[in-house]
């Protein structure tokens, strides 16, 4: 069974996003939303991590929350798909459950 994944803390500041990376199975998908966006960028720590991750996941962010903290879809690491909001309902309904790592 396929599971959206969606975290919204900085990896900065938590460890959601690690542990979501070691605990997702493939087929799964990973939306990184809010502050988590920080995860997704080129040259962060979580980078290298998410990159791994995206070999057999789906990887997502959030286009509103990159906006509006200054960054634009070329800021994000290969393999992770920008999404509108529209595409975050999509994603809900296309995955069977949504595990929130709050």
């Amino acid at each position: 069974m396929a599971v959206l994944h969606t975290t919204n803390k900085s990896p900065l500041q938590t460890r959601d996003l690690e542990s979501c990376l070691r605990l997702a199975r493939p087929g799964c998908g990973i939306l990184l939303m809010e502050d988590a966006i920080y995860g997704a960028l080129k040259g962060t720590a979580a980078a290298t991590k998410l990159a791994e991750a995206a070999k057999d996941k789906q990887l997502y962010v959030l286009g509103p929350d990159l906006a509006a903290r200054g960054f634009t879809a070329e800021q994000v690491v290969p393999g992770v798909k920008v999404v509108d909001y529209g595409g975050f309902v999509d994603l809900a309904v296309e995955y069977h459950h949504v595990q929130a790592w709050v």
